[in-house]
């Protein structure tokens, strides 16, 4: 973290500010190692390899999100991919346009950092976090933006001031949550009277849902070991391959039978890729739908709902890139109910 970040942050229970406690390594501005103090209870959060953290130690290594963005961590970068396909999502699910200059912006479950990138060309100053070792993925692409304050937590308890930030957004990471629902209203108790947030959720539909074969197979998946997980999809995916090369030049279908089968398939969404590329976000996928220890869609109408519940207005709630996404703004006297 940047020294001139450090008012950002407090402390995630008693909301006071933090202090900068001795020792401490530093480079330049940037705070390598160190530790952050509650000025009240003496409560302490680490600094390591210049992410404040705000989790116990034993979540480091714990999750699958964190393994699958230690192997994958530039598999979704357009600049890598040769598809601008986070850029797009970004712009579309936001509609923010790209001059947020003076403004702070919350990114919520950052994984790997595909969208950090997007949203640091905005000109904002973007303070992104994720619970899992996924910030180490993050900080390797982006830690150098002077515009960036990367942070380990809980989105149940953020170390950040309440009505405080001016945007938030949340992409592919609250049906991954115990409680979607008390995620999404923490981060619009984060949000400015007026600020704004973009969210989306898997959508929980018959067909997506009841005829998703993922739900079925999910039961009978051991978690325990997310690499030995991971290791085991892969060799799945390598079977596969020489039928999914095949089923996916059947018109129409041969896509969502690919996907059936657990074999994710993005030759229609990255057109003309190499064969290489397209196996490579299988793996990443097929471990992505398989590994989380939670998956909770939720209806349009349910995530609409919550928006209402969060007391937004120029509420926007449609199915889109990821399931079902929306966008609100924080009125100036809304409440949680």
């Amino acid at each position: 973290m940047r020294l001139k970040h450090l008012d950002i942050l407090v402390c995630p229970r008693s909301k006071r500010p933090l202090t900068l406690g001795e020792p401490v390594v530093l480079e330049g501005s940037r705070v390598k190692e160190g530790v952050l103090l509650e000025p009240v209870t003496g409560q302490s959060y680490v600094i390591t390899n210049f992410v404040p953290r705000f989790v116990p130690e034993a979540n480091y290594d714990a999750r699958s999100f964190g393994i699958q963005w230690t192997i994958h961590g530039r598999t979704q970068y357009d600049e890598y991919s040769g598809f601008p396909i986070s850029r797009r999502r970004f712009e579309e699910e936001t509609q923010w346009g790209y001059n947020l200059q003076g403004e702070v912006v919350l990114e919520v479950g950052s994984g790997s950092g595909r969208f950090t990138t997007h949203a640091l060309e905005t000109g904002a100053t973007v303070v992104s976090f994720d619970y899992s070792r996924a910030v180490e993925a993050n900080l390797r692409s982006n830690g150098q933006s002077e515009n960036l304050l990367l942070v380990q937590a809980s989105v149940y308890e953020m170390p950040f001031r309440l009505d405080f930030f001016d945007k938030a957004f949340c992409f592919g990471v609250l049906q991954y949550t115990p409680d979607p629902r008390g995620a999404f209203l923490s981060i619009v108790q984060h949000l400015k009277p007026r600020g704004m947030i973009a969210a989306d959720i898997y959508a929980k539909t018959i067909r997506s849902w009841l005829l998703n074969t993922k739900y079925w197979v999910r039961p009978f998946i051991n978690r325990k070991d997310p690499r030995a997980l991971y290791e085991a999809l892969r060799k799945y995916v390598d079977f596969m391959w020489p039928l999914a090369r095949i089923l996916r030049k059947v018109p129409r279908v041969g896509h969502t039978i690919n996907w059936r089968l657990l074999v994710a398939d993005y030759s229609t969404m990255l057109p003309g890729a190499s064969d290489a590329t397209l196996k490579e976000w299988a793996y990443l996928d097929t471990f992505d739908i398989l590994s989380p220890m939670y998956d909770n869609p939720a209806t349009l109408k349910r995530f609409r709902e919550w928006y209402q519940q969060a007391g937004l207005e120029e509420i926007d709630v449609r199915y889109g890139h990821n399931g079902v996404e929306g966008r609100g703004r924080k009125r100036v006297t809304g409440g949680v109910t």
